[in-house]
């Protein structure tokens, strides 16, 4: 599986942003983080207008066909330069923290209060019991992506039901 861009765009997008790479960083790993943050990005799809240009065995959730901006300019056949720069920021993340964009919810076994030694937490608890709620309260919000993806997310209008 391949993510988005590749290592030698991500390094450059990465130093114009004045993100520094720490000690050591290999290509693979790179690669490896350019991935996870692809994933990431794909998780919006339900979200992107259009269609996978190459059906449902197309690997990313880009490129698509038939999308078009918040706006309703269409989207070209390349894959915009925003849901690339998007998976770098996701990817330099991914790299510095792996799994910090990848929670993983487990609902039975949130911690309300914790004690080492002299030192007491007691953290804000939920009463939700709805999966889809603690997912959503864990999954982080990064709002340099959500800003870079916004144009090409759908508009959410409520619904109206006439009958």
């Amino acid at each position: 599986m391949a993510g988005y861009g590749d290592n030698a765009a991500f390094t450059a997008y990465a130093a114009a942003a004045g993100y520094v790479f720490p000690d050591g960083t290999t290509d693979d790993q790179k690669t490896a983080a350019r991935q996870r943050g692809s994933l990431v990005i794909d998780r919006y799809e339900p979200k992107f207008s259009g269609t996978r240009t190459g059906g449902f065995a197309q690997e990313r959730a880009w490129p698509r066909t038939g999308g078009t901006t918040y706006y309703g300019e269409a989207i070209g056949a390349d894959i915009p330069a925003a849901i690339v720069n998007a998976s770098y920021e996701a990817a330099f993340l991914e790299l510095v923290t792996p799994g910090s964009l990848s929670p993983v919810v487990t609902g039975s076994a949130t911690v309300k209060r914790e004690k080492v030694g002299q030192i007491e937490v007691e953290y804000a608890a939920s009463t939700t019991t709805s999966v889809a709620e603690l997912v959503g309260m864990a999954m982080p919000v990064v709002t340099l992506i959500e800003g870079l993806l916004w144009p090409f997310l759908i508009a959410c209008l409520p619904a109206i039901l006439v009958i």
